[in-house]
């Protein structure tokens, strides 16, 4: 017998995820579980968040990781971006202080369960946002950094980073950070065992 699938409102989700003991994404109705991290995973965006906040100090640029959350109003998503940057003041959806509308770099390791959607449809649904400029993507399986940033007239130039690459420069803030910081104490060899 076949189930008919449930659809939530924007307000039952927030609500459920208030007293959840695990993180879920919100898809226009859908309510999805988020896949647990791995240890290469909370490396990277430790290692990236952390260079961020450093590097940062002292300008308009605010570095956040994980816990909070990002609403999508075109598209009715809500979702946790690994890490990402606000310029200036985080504007939050009304009457909420846990989730925001203005981020303008957001930064995504990649997990092999996540990979497709966060290269497709989650980066149409972010590049709605006004004030989002750039998306870097993070290989945790090997050495591999996939870069968009928006250029005039709303196009997106694409980079990508290898193993022999030294550093990258996240475009939008002009700041350069080595291949090699972004995955310090990273050990591919636990990957087979990873989402």
């Amino acid at each position: 017998m076949h189930t008919k699938q449930r659809f939530y409102t924007p307000e039952e989700y927030l609500a459920q995820e208030e007293v959840a003991e695990f993180r879920s994404e919100y898809r226009d109705g859908e309510i999805v579980p988020m896949t647990g991290g791995s240890i290469n995973h909370n490396q990277i965006a430790g290692n990236v968040y952390a260079y961020l906040k450093f590097i940062l100090r002292k300008t308009d640029f605010k570095p956040y990781i994980g816990d909070l959350r990002l609403l999508i109003p075109r598209y009715r998503q809500y979702t946790y971006p690994d890490i990402f940057l606000i310029k200036g003041q985080p504007v939050f959806q009304e009457q909420r202080r846990d989730t925001i509308l203005n981020p303008c770099l957001i930064v995504e390791v990649l997990s092999k369960s996540t990979k497709d959607y966060d290269r497709t449809d989650k980066f149409r649904y972010y590049r709605s946002l006004p004030e989002f400029q750039e998306y870097v993507l993070i290989n945790q399986y090997e050495i591999g950094i996939e870069q968009y940033t928006k250029t005039e007239g709303n196009s997106w130039l694409f980079r990508a980073y290898e193993a022999d690459t030294k550093n990258i420069v996240f475009a939008s803030i002009n700041v350069e950070i080595t291949v090699e910081d972004i995955y310090e104490n990273v050990d591919f060899n636990l990957a087979d065992t990873e989402r």
